[in-house]
């Protein structure tokens, strides 16, 4: 199955590349054709000066002003095509690498890292190798905020299944989700700030003075000095009169130049990129959608017809933009005013559109957390959307359930069941043989299910819990903290968790390594019981025998299970199963003579 997924990657990577190439030679051929633009110009400007008439020139002009626009946006056609397939190419092979060496080049979330937070430092949920890497397919910094926030809190039931149909939806319409996501790669290396900036120009107003008869005489402007010049080539006395109309209309743009510059140069920035947003928002829009969550996103595009709106402004902006080409900026400014009436219409714009647009790309970033979400459904198809328990007591059961940051083909998988019950699990077990895994294996997955996302199981159903992990313990030179210091943190704000939030899921692992054997067990002891009269729920994996005893005191309540190990002619060997009962096998003696320390047996 992940080879035929493979293969049809490789397959699309390679189409793909062979239709960039077709486009960047159409591309070139047009370029060559716009220099011929060019000598044909200055050969109606030598004609000119040798017949002694304007005429000439003023229609050699028009017809070669239009050859050349139409050659341009041939062009830029062409070359938008070669770039969009060059990006689909990109799209294919990131799949590709995600499926075979675990790379992404889309963010690995490391920004979102927080060593003080629940679970996600434990649970390698941001930063390089993490669970945010594995899965994130999010060009802007919206769509990364959107997702990160997803794996940062579990959501509500009802939000977790309008997600999981969602991500149904776009798991089955794979040739969309990829063409969305070349369609937004332009993002994936913008600046963070851009949108703030474009949110911050939209809504303030230019202020342009005499706006409503300059937009008035910018629409009589072209025609009447056309019609002079037509006049002129029958009466010459005409033609003073249209270099007085074409020297008028320099003097409106001279007047108003900083007006112009002040708005062109936020504008020239966010042109390109607002007809790279139009063409997603179209993309969506089109797309006949069948989910709750999709068609609601979609409602709040259609309403406000966004991507129709931004493809104007960005029209606009880029028109704007024809007023810096030399000789046909020049013609364009006499004859047309281009450059003010492109501000005029850009202010209409903002005046109409502005207060949609935050909305609009909000949607964008929702689609991308979807898209991310799906990854999983897509790439994986063996894992499987959990079903969402509304059980009194905690529900978390799972069948063949494995760690998602493991290649497949080294995983392992386990069965867990707690079934709307209160039960505190303690794990035993040797060295290495899969206790931690274990644990941070049913966290992620639980970070997934809650997320609205596939898990890397056969089945699995779970309630709506937040949880806890105290893991990855480490002292901080710089907060002045020693380990066990950072370990009594930890467990404070473990212990508050389970006082005041609801339906937490604590994870622990090896409590209390910063003091000695004796405090370690007695401290251990003392938390787990003080969790079991707060009702706690959770597991805990430690080494130390005489914690599993509680299970003796506490029978209703405290389960064993342990991981073990098998010894062969002296070598190790692990099957990582976890087991019911409390572990009888260590083997730091054995790792330890197989360093050369051979330890001795007290008698």
């Amino acid at each position: 199955m992940e080879q035929d997924i493979l293969n049809n990657y490789k397959q699309a990577a390679e189409a793909a590349a062979n239709e960039a190439e077709k486009y960047k030679k159409l591309a070139n051929t047009y370029s060559l054709l716009r220099l011929g633009i060019f000598g044909l110009m200055i050969f109606a400007i030598y004609l000119t000066i040798t017949r002694d008439t304007f005429t000439i020139m003023a229609v050699a002009f028009v017809v070669l002003l239009f050859g050349f626009a139409w050659l341009v946006s041939r062009q830029s056609g062409y070359e938008s095509q070669r770039d969009y397939y060059l990006d689909l190419q990109k799209i294919n092979e990131n799949e590709i690498a995600g499926l075979t060496n675990g790379g992404n080049l889309y963010d690995n979330g490391q920004d979102y890292s927080n060593d003080k937070h629940f679970y996600t430092s434990d649970l390698d949920v941001f930063g390089n190798n993490s669970l945010f890497h594995l899965i994130n397919r999010a060009a802007t910094s919206a769509g990364n905020d959107k997702l990160a926030a997803w794996l940062n809190a579990p959501a509500d039931k009802d939000t977790i299944l309008l997600r999981q149909e969602a991500v149904e939806e776009i798991s089955a319409k794979n040739d969309w989700k990829v063409n969305t996501q070349t369609k937004l790669l332009f993002a994936n290396k913008e600046d963070t700030d851009q949108m703030k900036r474009l949110f911050i120009y939209l809504s303030m107003p230019l202020n342009l003075p005499g706006e409503k008869w300059l937009s008035i005489y910018i629409k009589i402007a072209p025609y009447l000095l056309f019609g002079v010049l037509i006049v002129s080539a029958f009466y010459p006395v005409f033609t003073l009169v249209a270099t007085a109309i074409a020297f008028f209309n320099m003097f409106i743009l001279v007047s108003k130049g900083s007006y112009i510059l002040k708005a062109g140069a936020v504008a020239d920035k966010i042109g390109a990129v607002l007809a790279n947003y139009a063409v997603v928002f179209k993309a969506i829009e089109n797309n006949e959608w069948q989910s709750k969550r999709c068609l609601e996103l979609n409602g709040k595009l259609q309403k406000n017809k966004t991507s129709k709106n931004i493809e104007e402004l960005s029209k606009f902006i880029n028109k704007l933009g024809y007023s810096l080409i030399m000789i046909v900026g020049f013609v364009l400014n006499v004859f047309f005013l281009w450059a003010l009436k492109q501000i005029i219409n850009i202010e209409n714009w903002k005046r109409d559109n502005h207060t949609n647009l935050e909305e609009a790309f909000d949607v964008i970033a929702e689609f991308e957390a979807l898209i991310s979400i799906a990854v999983p459904a897509i790439n994986y198809p063996e894992w499987t959307f959990p079903l969402i328990a509304d059980t009194e007591g905690y529900t978390l059961t799972a069948k063949n359930i494995a760690h998602p940051l493991i290649r497949s083909a080294n995983r392992v998988a386990n069965n867990y069941e707690l079934e709307d019950a209160y039960h505190i699990d303690i794990i035993t077990g040797s060295n290495m043989a899969g206790k931690s895994t274990f644990l941070r294996t049913v966290g992620i997955n639980t970070v997934l299910a809650l997320a609205g996302a596939p898990v890397c199981a056969s089945h699995m159903q779970v309630s709506v819990i937040t949880i806890v992990s105290y893991m990855r313990i480490k002292d901080s030179l710089k907060e002045s903290t020693s380990t066990f210091k950072a370990e009594l943190d930890r467990l404070q704000m473990l212990l508050a968790a389970v006082s005041k939030d609801s339906r937490v899921f604590f994870l622990i692992d090896e409590m209390l390594r910063g003091t000695n054997s004796v405090d370690k067990y007695l401290g251990s002891k003392a938390v787990i019981e003080q969790l079991i009269s707060k009702r706690g729920v959770g597991m805990v994996a430690t080494h130390d025998l005489q914690i599993a005893r509680l299970e003796d005191k506490y029978p209703a309540y405290v389960r064993n299970f342990y991981f073990d190990i098998q010894v062969q002619n002296g070598e190790m060997l692990f099957d990582y199963k976890i087991k019911h009962g409390e572990c009888k096998t260590f083997n730091a003696s054995l790792l330890l003579k197989q360093i050369g320390i051979n330890v001795e047996e007290e008698e």
